[in-house]
């Protein structure tokens, strides 16, 4: 009953919530050479698949009393899908609209998987794909897109490091009249995950299932409660506290994760326990660290504090389920965290520590609103920086940069809901075109060579 109590109490008064049921859905079956039969191959396998998932969804909330925000759907990636089909950009937009269309008639929020995997070289498809990102996320509501450019496998793809640099530029401008939102919706990756099922970056990799259910939990606000318990102890007492925390919350994430894969008939994948914030009060990674001990996220020992806190929470999750995967540690996203919001705004947090943050933490620079005015080729190199961290250190990273057309430094770009709202952050103005255009790939590192 203790534990109940708990577990209530967490949801009720500290934000703990499940963030995402994610159903993941091979499309590799319905590969065809025609345009029109392959979207409605498509179309039927989504909509046929996933047509409980929602209300599969509300039936567990109501159950057992835990929040699940979202409900959503990743595909294989679409690069591969449409190879045969799909002879230009123009052919891809098309079955970005059937994705779009699909998760309209199943209900679900976002769908990811418009996708393609370039980390040492692009295929025309691929090619046709990306470059038609910026009509397929200004045409659609729901399509979230990601590019995984690098691998510590493979090295780094700088061709299309140089290309995503463009294609984010031209995304912006393509929704421009929404502060530039489509770039909100859009990832760049080194060592993507196969089994994500946070958006923006979510796709289904083709070692999975035909179908398959992933979960992501979240929990900010239950970590900064519990570490409020040990304001003053030693590090023993502070790391014991967050592994705690993050095995109960990740016990709550695997009891909805076999629930849903039960009443769904699909098999269960992974749980994600990544510590993800939301724009609400009380719903920050940020103050989490500054519970440890910042005066304010960005001072130093943050990369540190940061590094703390992601390794315990792996430490703690990871023993809460059989099967963690995904990304599984802590966001920092700008736009979606009232606390790194703060501190940009107090001075203390720039791009450049917020780039050191990320060799500790889960993903990368997310969801950082920079000037309109930013060229392509600076886009590309701070893509190519932090590929370069996920390429050595092996472990994945993520650039979500929104260059807000018509807005500048000291301004605040709004993107709602979930995605929340962010100032603009200053960029290093000085240039690296130079760089930036010389052509081939970056090297895979020499410790990647382990057979």
């Amino acid at each position: 009953m203790y534990e109940v109590s708990e577990t209530n109490k967490m949801i009720e008064h500290e934000n703990l919530d499940v963030r995402t049921i994610t159903l993941g859905i091979s499309l590799l079956d319905g590969i065809d050479s025609e345009l029109d039969e392959l979207n409605r191959k498509i179309y039927e396998k989504i909509t046929t698949l996933a047509e409980d998932l929602v209300s599969t969804g509300q039936d567990i909330e109501k159950e057992f009393g835990i929040p699940i925000v979202n409900k959503r759907i990743s595909v294989t990636p679409i690069a591969l899908v449409g190879g045969a089909a799909c002879k230009s950009p123009e052919d891809f937009v098309s079955i970005a609209k059937t994705l779009d269309r699909a998760a309209d008639k199943v209900g679900v929020n976002f769908i990811g998987g418009y996708s393609a995997l370039v980390s040492k070289a692009m295929t025309k498809s691929d090619e046709n794909l990306i470059r038609s990102i910026p009509q397929a996320l200004a045409q659609t509501e729901r399509i979230c897109s990601s590019v995984n450019v690098g691998s510590t496998k493979t090295g780094i793809n700088m061709d299309a490091v140089r290309l995503c640099g463009e294609i984010v530029k031209a995304t912006a401008e393509a929704t421009a009249d929404r502060d530039s939102l489509g770039c909100a919706k859009l990832v760049v990756f080194c060592n993507a995950p196969d089994d994500n099922p946070f958006m923006a970056g979510a796709f289904l990799g083709v070692t999975e299932a035909d179908a398959v259910i992933n979960v992501g939990v979240s929990g900010p606000g239950v970590v900064k409660k519990a570490l409020e318990k040990v304001r003053g102890k030693g590090f023993e007492e502070l790391c014991e506290t967050i592994k705690k925390t993050a095995f109960k919350v990740t016990r709550v994430g695997q009891l909805v994760a076999g629930e849903a894969s039960e009443r769904l008939g699909v098999p269960f994948g992974i749980v994600d326990l990544s510590l993800a914030p939301t724009p609400d009060v009380g719903d920050s990674v940020a103050e989490i660290l500054e519970e440890i001990g910042l005066e304010r996220v960005g001072a130093p020992g943050t990369t540190a504090a940061l590094a703390l806190l992601n390794d315990q929470v792996k430490k703690g999750g990871v023993m809460a389920s059989s099967y963690v995967g995904g990304l599984s540690g802590a966001f920092i996203p700008v736009s979606e965290d009232q606390g790194m919001i703060d501190a940009v705004n107090a001075g203390s947090l720039t791009l450049e520590k917020l780039e050191a943050m990320t060799c500790v933490c889960s993903v990368g620079l997310d969801m950082i609103a920079i000037p309109g005015r930013t060229s392509a080729a600076t886009i590309s190199g701070i893509i190519a920086d932090e590929m370069a961290i996920g390429m050595v250190n092996q472990k994945t990273t993520a650039v979500r940069l929104i260059p807000v057309i018509g807005k500048d430094v000291g301004e605040t770009a709004e993107f709602g809901g979930l995605l929340g709202y962010a100032p603009i952050m200053p960029v290093n103005e000085f240039g690296c075109e130079t760089f930036i255009g010389r052509q081939g790939r970056i090297p895979a590192p020499i410790h990647s060579f382990k057979n």
